[in-house]
């Protein structure tokens, strides 16, 4: 069996049949498996795996197999061509489901006929259908993967389709609780399954196999070898770690004005204030409307004075009357749709979303941001609609510059990142951020700030974005924030919003940005008749907007952001140098404390604040558990109890239970 074995360099390569496997050592205690079939190039992209790899691997060739070892992992091919892994002391980390008749004497023996790696030709191209399947532990637990509309922090027993969509965003990494971490490396829309059966990755068209695997003695461990290899987060500017105030939409530079010089007036912090969206003649023009913004310069100078960054709304889409259409159109700069009406969303117009993945296109872009917005002074950019937010999610009808949106569609959003950061790079500008709407493995290095999109304002979406920031930090994507107050269907004056309101923005001050936006009930009337006047606003956002009790909660969660931030600072240095999530799951920092995994409705921000927030209509306490190792703070009234134990916590409207950890 020798002969189906060759070493190059750090890679152990298998060849049988028509397929070539590959396996590299690459990053600390990790190694990258690839496969493809009839000649296929497995060196075609790297996706999420931009770091160079410079580890050395032991790699044995035997008579029954081979093994390549980097450091804590350990990856074994059988003469069947099935891969397992072990971590340093020999523990079965994962294996390949594998039921056939190709071994009489395993395990596998089976009449099924199934493959832990198959490829089926899709007919007339060279391109193939995927599934990887593995072998499923009933007990294990997993977590990341992206940010999900639902309540499920462990992902054990969930189908998860890895596609993007507006809320919905597939970064597909997840953490194994028997110590593994595994990054399927391919931007395909598809599905991943992780039954108790079974656990099943499928990409609906691609051209080779490609994932990573890496082993850790904790979570900790398993987060910084990922973060190492797909990039970091740049250090947080001090202007984004305070308040953000933001609404659909501010209609004229007057009104946005004087809101920032309330806040002033009321000695209310605020580092961010945001023009939303349709501040644009037509989609796809990328200036002010000069109808409604007659003075951008006079504004920013004025913001700046105040000490309030301007962030700017951009949307990829170009509306067929837009002053760039033609050109964009001529010099094949937007995406392509294969059939029917060329348009790809109908929101206030007929629109076609630039080709991110094309460097000219994304060239052509950032000179008129740069010409329109950044040369006056504004350094920071609220990404919109990146998944793109096609009208209608048919994948299989938008083709990019490097390919088919089947396979390499949910790689969109890096992209548009990317166009925004390097252009801000070569202006010499550090700690960039912007605020994008999805995100896909390796989104972090770009600077990109993650929101939960458009979703629901009630008790239950706030649930889903609990479970949806904890598994996104998981994921690699420290920086990320919701809509306070959820964006759909508040109405101001419901009692029953406003507890929500308090609520969410308590919750708020302890996410990486507290930011507060929503389109709120009643629609304001139409303000003007042209240009993007044909969007609507909803109704005040402020934090006055909500009655005097709700006045005072904000108020007070404000200043408790003020006096966090030079802690919150310290945690956005570890995200920076180490990839740290800022939202930690309770496992994260205790790994050791069985219970701290079956807890899915408390975190920690950072090391040292337990939050456990109250997501409930009219509930007034909550029952918290307090993880063992350590001794607790009731920073409500100051009761210092031991960890190891659950205890009933009371939670007045203006109180979120919040516990310092008093022995770090």
């Amino acid at each position: 069996m020798k002969e189906l074995f060759q070493i190059i360099d750090d890679t152990l390569l298998f060849q049988q049949e028509n397929e070539i496997l590959s396996v590299t050592a690459w990053g600390k205690d990790s190694l990258r498996i690839r496969s493809a079939v009839m000649g296929q190039d497995l060196n075609e992209c790297d996706w999420a795996l931009t770091e160079p790899h410079t580890a050395k691997a032991e790699i044995i060739i035997r008579d029954d197999g081979a093994t390549i070892t980097n450091g804590k992992i350990r990856g074994e091919i059988l003469p069947s061509g099935k891969l397992v892994f072990y971590n340093q002391h020999g523990k079965l980390l994962l294996e390949e489901f594998m039921r056939s008749r190709r071994d009489l004497f395993s395990k596998d023996c089976s009449a099924l006929e199934m493959v832990g790696r198959e490829m089926i030709p899709i007919m007339g191209t060279e391109s193939y259908q995927l599934t990887a399947r593995f072998e499923s532990d009933p007990n294990e637990k997993l977590y990341g993967m992206g940010q999900y509309q639902q309540p499920y922090l462990n992902l054990k027993g969930c189908t998860l389709e890895l596609a993007q969509r507006n809320s919905q965003a597939s970064v597909p990494f997840l953490l194994s609780s028997l110590g593994y971490g595994f990054l399927w490396n391919n931007p395909a829309v598809g599905t991943a399954t992780f039954g108790r059966n079974i656990t099943e990755w499928h990409a609906r068209s691609t051209k080779c196999m490609d994932y990573w695997i890496t082993a850790g003695d904790t979570p900790a461990e398993i987060e910084e070898n990922y973060a190492a290899v797909t990039g970091k987060v740049p250090m947080m500017p001090d202007y984004a770690m305070g308040f953000w105030q933001c609404k659909l939409r501010y209609q004229t530079q007057e009104e946005l004005l004087e809101v920032a010089r309330e806040y002033k007036r009321r000695n209310l912090p605020i580092d961010v204030i945001v023009i939303d969206y349709f501040h644009w003649p037509k989609q796809g023009d990328w200036r002010f409307d000069p109808t409604y913004w007659p003075d951008p310069d006079g504004m920013i100078a004025e913001l700046q004075e105040m000490g309030i960054e301007l962030m700017i709304s951009v949307w990829p889409t170009v509306d067929r009357q837009s002053e760039n259409y033609k050109e964009m159109l001529r010099k094949g700069y937007l995406i392509h749709v294969d059939r029917g009406v060329k348009a790809s969303m109908d929101f206030l117009g007929n629109t076609c979303f630039y080709d991110a993945t094309n460097p000219a296109s994304r060239e052509y872009v950032w000179e008129k941001i740069k010409k329109n917005y950044y040369d006056r002074g504004i350094r920071l950019f609220w990404l919109d609609v990146a998944e793109p937010g096609y009208s209608s999610y048919d994948f299989d009808n938008y083709r990019y510059y490097i390919g088919s949106n089947l396979q390499v569609g949910n790689i969109y959003p890096v992209m548009y990142a990317k166009n925004f950061y390097d252009g801000m790079q070569a202006e010499g500008q550090e700690n960039i951020i912007n605020l994008l709407r999805c995100a896909w493995a390796g989104s972090q290095k770009y600077g990109a700030l993650v929101w939960s999109g458009d979703i629901a304002s009630n008790f239950a979406s706030m649930r889903n974005q609990l479970a949806a920031g904890l598994n996104m930090g998981i994921a690699g994507i420290p920086w990320w924030t919701t809509d306070i107050g959820g964006f759909h269907g508040g109405v101001s004056e419901s009692d029953e919003f406003r507890e929500l309101l308090a609520r969410w923005f308590a919750w708020g001050t302890f996410c990486p940005v507290m930011r507060l936006h929503g389109d709120r009930a009643p629609t304001m009337p139409q303000f003007g008749t042209t240009g993007g006047a044909i969007c609507l606003s909803g109704s005040p956002n402020e934090v006055w907007s909500f009655g005097d009790e709700v006045y005072e909660i904000c108020k007070k969660f404000m200043e408790m952001r003020e006096r966090l931030r030079p802690y919150t600072a310290e945690l956005m240095r570890q995200a920076h140098e180490k990839g740290t999530p800022v939202m930690r799951t309770l496992f994260y920092e205790f790994p050791e404390d069985p219970t701290a995994w079956e807890v899915e409705d408390q975190y920690l921000y950072g090391y040292r604040y337990l939050v456990a927030p109250i997501m409930e209509l009219g509930q007034r306490e909550r029952n918290v558990y307090l993880p063992a190792g350590s001794r607790w703070k009731n920073m409500d009234n100051g009761q210092v109890l031991a960890g190891g134990q659950w205890v009933l916590v009371d939670a007045p409207l203006d109180v979120i239970p919040v516990f310092e950890r008093v022995d770090c």
